[in-house]
C-alpha cells in the first residue's frame, strides 16, 4: 500500500505504488528525470505471502479489491506447495465477480427459472476468461539474498499480456520484467514491453551519508495499460520520455538529518505492550534531506525536452547531444519533514494521534535560482515577481492517523498543489488515499491496511510490516 507510504516513508527515493490492476500488486514509479531514481524498494511481501497471511492467520479465506482497469471487484486466493523452508511457491488465483456478474445478467436463461438459472452460473463458472493465475517461487540463498520469480497469466482480457519477473534482492538489486507495469504523476499506467535495470544502493540509515548506482534500459514502445494502441501517435498523452527505449545510467548522493524537537517522558502502561512498538512514544521531530542527482541517457529517451505547460522547464542542468543520441542532467534535491505523534498507542481508546508533513524540493536548481532572485529583489526594495515565488514553492504532502479502538485505526493522506498563477484557487489538493488500519499486536510491528484512492477508484487489502 504504498501510497501511504509516500509521505511517511525517510528515503527520498520513489519506491513501488501497489495497485490492484494487476496479480504481483505493483507499479513502478516513472523517473522525473533527472530524479529520482525510480528503483527503490521497501519493506514489502510479496503478494502470494501476503495472500498466505490472510488466510492462515486472519481468517480470510478470500481476499477482495477492486479497479476499473482491472474489471471492477475482483477476489484473490493462494495455494502453496510443500518445500524446503527456504523455498516459497505458490500458485495465486483471482476471480473476476463483477464481469460473472455481468456475464450472467445477459443470460436469458438465467431469467427463466431455477433450473435454468443454476445452469447458467455453472456454464458461466467453467469461463476461464474470469481468472487469473499468478506463479511465484521465492528462494531464500543466504539470510540477506533472495532469488525471485514470477510469472502471471491474465485469461479475463485477450488483449492483456502474460507478466514475468525475475531479480535477486540485497543492496545490489538486478530486475527484468516484461511488460512492466509503471505509475506517472497523473496516475496514468503504462506498459513497457521489457524493462531491465540493475540497482547498488548503500544499506539505509537514520542518519548521514547515502548513496545509489542505478543502470536502466527499457525497450519496445510503451503502452497505455488497456490501450489497443501506440500511444507513440497519441498526440494528446504521449508517454513519459523516461520510458522510451534506451539506457539510463543515474547516480545519486544525498545526507541526511533528523532532529527530536520533544520527546514524552510519560511512563508506559506495563500491564499491556504497545499496538505497534514503533509508534508506541510521543514526540515531535523534523528531518532533512539534501543531495544531488545525475543521469547519463543513450537512445530515444535521452530526448529531455522542457515542459511545454511549465515556462520555468525541468530545472537543472541539462545537455542533450542530438548527434549521439544522447543525453546529460544533473540537479540538487531537498526535502524537509515534521513529524508529531500524541500518545502511547496502548490504551483502548483515542491513544494515537500522529500528524506527518513533507515537504519536497525536487528541482534545487530551480529553487535556488527562485530563492535568490526573490532575495535580489527585496534587497533593491521591489515586489518580487510571481514567477521567482513559484520557483521556490515545494511539493507538499500531508499524513494524519487517529486511532478509533483498540488496533483500529483511521489515516488519510494527501498532496497538495501550489500554483500561484491561478489567483482563484492557488492550491488543490491531488491523490488522496483513506485507510482502516489494523495493528497485529502479537507481530510487534505489522498491520493490516484496507485502503481506497478516489482519484484512481481502486481499493485493496494489504499487509505492511515494520512502517510508520
Amino acid at each position: 500500500m504504498n501510497r501511504l507510504r509516500w509521505v511517511g516513508e525517510g528515503d527520498i527515493w520513489e519506491l513501488d505504488m501497489s495497485t490492484p490492476i494487476t496479480l504481483e500488486a505493483t507499479a513502478r514509479a516513472v523517473a522525473n528525470d533527472p530524479l529520482p531514481l525510480g528503483l527503490s524498494r521497501g519493506t514489502r511481501l510479496s503478494r502470494p505471502k501476503q495472500a498466505e497471511f490472510f488466510h492462515r492467520f486472519m481468517a480470510t479465506p478470500l481476499i477482495p479489491s477492486f479497479s476499473p482497469l482491472a474489471g471492477g471487484l475482483s477476489l484473490q486466493k493462494v495455494l502453496t506447495f510443500p518445500f524446503p523452508n527456504n523455498w516459497f511457491v505458490s500458485l495465486l488465483g483471482q476471480f473476476d465477480v463483477q464481469r460473472f456478474v455481468s456475464e450472467v445478467k445477459k443470460t436469458e436463461a438465467f431469467v427463466r427459472g431455477s433450473a435454468s438459472r443454476l445452469s447458467t452460473l455453472g456454464k458461466q463458472l467453467k469461463d476461464k476468461s474470469l481468472y487469473a493465475l499468478g506463479f511465484c517461487s521465492e528462494l531464500l540463498l543466504t539470510p540477506e539474498d533472495t532469488l525471485l520469480l514470477t510469472y502471471d497469466t491474465y485469461k479475463c482480457d485477450p488483449n492483456k499480456n502474460p507478466r514475468a519477473k525475475a531479480f535477486p534482492l540485497h543492496t545490489l538489486t538486478a530486475e527484468a520484467v516484461w511488460p512492466g507495469l509503471y505509475v506517472d504523476k497523473d496516475g496514468e499506467y503504462w506498459d513497457v514491453p521489457l524493462s531491465m535495470a540493475i540497482d547498488l544502493a548503500s544499506l539505509p540509515a537514520e542518519s548521514g551519508l547515502s548513496y545509489r548506482l542505478c543502470l536502466h534500459h527499457h525497450s519496445g514502445r510503451p503502452k497505455k495499460f488497456n490501450s489497443d494502441y501506440d500511444v507513440e501517435v497519441d498526440v494528446e498523452a504521449p508517454p513519459p520520455a523516461s520510458l522510451l527505449p534506451g539506457l539510463s545510467l543515474k547516480s545519486a548522493v544525498s545526507y541526511r538529518a533528523n532532529m527530536d524537537l520533544w520527546r514524552g517522558i510519560t511512563p508506559k502502561l506495563e500491564a499491556c505492550k504497545p499496538y505497534d512498538i514503533f509508534l508506541s512514544s510521543p514526540h515531535v521531530s523534523v528531518s532533512g534531506i539534501i543531495g544531488s542527482v545525475m543521469t547519463a541517457a543513450f537512445g530515444e529517451n535521452s530526448i529531455r525536452t522542457k515542459l511545454e505547460k511549465d515556462s520555468e522547464g525541468v530545472g537543472g542542468f541539462s545537455l542533450h547531444l542530438p548527434s549521439v543520441n544522447s543525453g546529460f542532467m544533473a540537479d540538487a534535491l531537498g526535502r524537509a519533514s515534521l513529524t508529531a505523534q500524541y500518545g502511547n498507542f496502548q490504551k483502548l481508546f483515542f491513544d494515537l494521534t500522529r500528524f506527518h508533513a513533507r515537504l519536497d524540493f525536487p528541482h534545487g536548481l530551480r529553487f535556488l535560482s527562485g530563492a535568490t532572485s526573490v532575495a535580489q529583489e527585496l534587497l533593491n526594495s521591489r515586489q518580487p515577481s510571481l514567477e521567482a515565488f513559484q520557483r521556490i514553492c515545494p511539493e507538499v504532502a500531508v499524513s494524519l492517523q487517529q486511532q478509533i479502538v483498540g488496533p483500529f485505526s483511521l489515516r488519510a493522506e494527501s498532496g497538495i498543489r501550489i500554483d500561484l498563477k491561478n489567483g482563484s484557487n492557488p492550491m488543490t489538493i491531488h491523490n488522496t488515499v483513506f485507510a482502516v488500519e489494523y495493528a497485529l499486536q502479537v507481530l510487534a510491528s505489522a498491520k493490516a491496511v484496507a485502503w481506497y484512492s478516489p482519484k484512481q477508484r481502486e481499493f485493496m487489502i494489504e499487509l505492511r510490516f515494520y512502517e510508520t
